[in-house]
């Protein structure tokens, strides 16, 4: 079978058990009659109409010292729906949460229609409990219906003109990346087995990105500039073993055997034969549960040991690099709470060729000062650091450190029952973080500033 099938296979099988657990419940639908105190049945677990108004000033997030930058004005149109089939089944069912969510969204941009984009995102959840067993299965899916032209970022076509932001940040081409047509998936699968001290939960999850943008050679005119991107994805499986120090806190080890696939460019397209798909095994240690009363926190990291493909532009094919995750949720009240995140990972570039160190950390701080008013607050640290291999295949090294820093603030109030009124600014600013990037590499083209002002209504019935 190959790597292809195997995914579409790895892919669906989530999929595929919700839609087999969907048909058992069907079978009992007579009890999804029920409804709640708001009046609606009680399998309905979301319904929400939202129309928001945004302003972005930049939306190529370009540093403007080539491409000018360019701002519009543009809507998103919302629908939420949300189910949970768990109710139809019989009394005393191992199953406690069955729940489907669809969400469409369409995006219409006034001054940038080649930006205008419908997303169709469908998540899913199925857990249980049998005994000392429990179980979950958590998927995302989500479906861009928006331009196979990817962006092009030449200020010029002609030979020896000012070609410079093909130094630009790897966070100016993510944002408008995510409006071009795709599929992206993610799931995690989790079994548990309980005991009074111990408890041992095998595990497995996927992340898949299928970029549907047209490739063309960016070597001549007319595409001096244009961003190829190219098909991506990590899987994994493994176990936690975790021994419960008490009844709310547990030491955890782990393990993961993983493979990251990257397509390579073919020869029409790219004469640099450099792709980084590479397997991998995680040893993880770490920690889980409460600390406190208010402070619940989730925390694991080790080494990974990195078999790269003989094409991969890394001087070690075999290579050791730190894996590390955690969550910390601070419950200060009913009312407050602030959730700090925390990854650091080797994957695979969707715009090909080199692997790099994907590290982030979030911070978002929410408040119910009133029933009526909610206020939040946001920010990340992003660095994308490419240092782990270089790349001077192509028309320059592929060394670099690109790096963001994102605030963001929300407040949000009630005008009268089930209709919510919101108002929110974004501001992203990136930079060069390799100091010793040579001035022949244009730094300065690494540097931007982005701003999204957002108006917003939602109705929720």
């Amino acid at each position: 079978m190959t790597n292809t099938n195997a995914m579409k296979l790895f892919k669906l099988a989530p999929v595929a058990a919700l839609l087999a657990l969907t048909v058992t419940a069907g079978a009992a639908d007579s009890k999804l009659a029920t409804t709640s105190s708001q009046g609606k049945p009680a399998w309905l677990t979301d319904a929400s109409l939202s129309v928001n108004e945004s302003y972005d000033d930049n939306v190529l997030v370009v540093s403007g010292l080539g491409l000018p930058t360019q701002s519009s004005w543009f809507n998103d149109v919302s629908l939420k729906l949300g189910v949970d089939l768990a109710p139809a089944l019989a009394e005393g069912s191992a199953v406690q949460s069955l729940t489907l969510t669809y969400q469409p969204d369409r995006f219409t941009y006034d001054s940038a229609s080649q930006e205008n984009y419908t997303s169709h995102k469908i998540t899913d959840l199925f857990k249980g409990k049998i005994g000392s067993f429990s179980y979950s299965l958590d998927n995302a899916f989500l479906y861009v219906d928006g331009s196979k032209l990817a962006e092009t970022y030449a200020l010029s076509q002609v030979t020896g003109a000012n070609q410079f932001d093909k130094y630009r940040n790897n966070f100016t081409h993510s944002v408008p990346r995510e409006r071009r047509s795709q599929y992206q998936d993610r799931y995690t699968a989790q079994v548990q087995w309980t005991t009074a001290h111990l408890y041992l939960r095998p595990v497995s999850s996927l992340t898949y990105y299928n970029l549907n943008t047209y490739l063309f050679n960016t070597s001549k005119a007319p595409y001096l500039g244009y961003q190829d991107y190219v098909d991506r994805w990590d899987v994994n499986g493994g176990a936690d073993l975790g021994y419960r120090v008490t009844s709310d806190f547990a030491l955890t080890a782990g393990y993961r055997d993983g493979f990251q696939h990257q397509d390579p460019f073919s020869l029409g397209i790219n004469s640099d034969r450099h792709y980084s798909s590479n397997h991998y095994q995680r040893l993880l240690f770490g920690f889980d549960g409460k600390v406190a009363s208010w402070l619940n926190v989730k925390f694991s990291a080790g080494p990974d040991y990195r078999q790269f493909n003989p094409n991969a532009a890394i001087s070690d094919l075999k290579t050791t690099r730190y894996y590390g995750e955690g969550q910390a949720v601070a419950t200060f009240s009913k009312s407050q709470s602030l959730t700090f995140k925390y990854k650091q990972q080797i994957f695979v570039s969707s715009t090909g060729l080199v692997p790099y160190d994907d590290i982030s950390y979030t911070l978002a701080y929410h408040w119910n000062a009133t029933r009526k008013l909610g206020i939040d607050l946001g920010a990340k640290y992003l660095e994308s650091n490419y240092t782990l291999g270089n790349d001077i295949a192509g028309s320059a090294p592929s060394l670099r450190d690109d790096a963001e820093y994102e605030g963001s603030a929300g407040v949000s109030y009630t005008l009268i029952p089930h209709l919510t009124a919101n108002v929110g600014y974004t501001y992203d600013k990136g930079f060069n973080a390799l100091t010793t990037l040579a001035a022949t590499y244009d730094p300065a083209y690494r540097d931007f500033k982005h701003g999204v002002t957002t108006f917003g209504l939602k109705y929720a019935f």
